[in-house]
């Protein structure tokens, strides 16, 4: 599954998936300085339990590591999968 980086104005992206036109899996963020507070993730109700989230959650982490950021978890979900895998320690604040 792909996800297209998304400007939301201001200082707040996505990283979105759509199908016909309707969003069906984003993960979203605010930029603070050179912090990404990650404070949505959204799963259409088709596709969850097959990963999609995690999957959001992985593609935001590699772009904080291109660009050096890291990541300060607000929504519930990335709250969760930073207390569960080890493997975003180095994009913790």
């Amino acid at each position: 599954m792909e996800f297209k980086l998304v400007d939301l104005g201001g200082d707040a992206f996505a990283f979105r998936n759509e199908r016909d036109g309707k969003t069906i899996a984003e993960i979203t963020w605010t930029i603070l300085g050179n912090v990404m507070a990650m404070d949505h993730t959204f799963v259409s109700p088709d596709l969850r339990g097959q990963g999609v989230a995690k999957k959001l959650l992985d593609r935001a982490a590699t772009h904080a590591r291109e660009n050096e950021l890291k990541m300060e978890p607000i929504c519930s979900y990335v709250v969760t999968a930073f207390e569960r895998y080890s493997e975003y320690d180095d994009l913790k604040v």
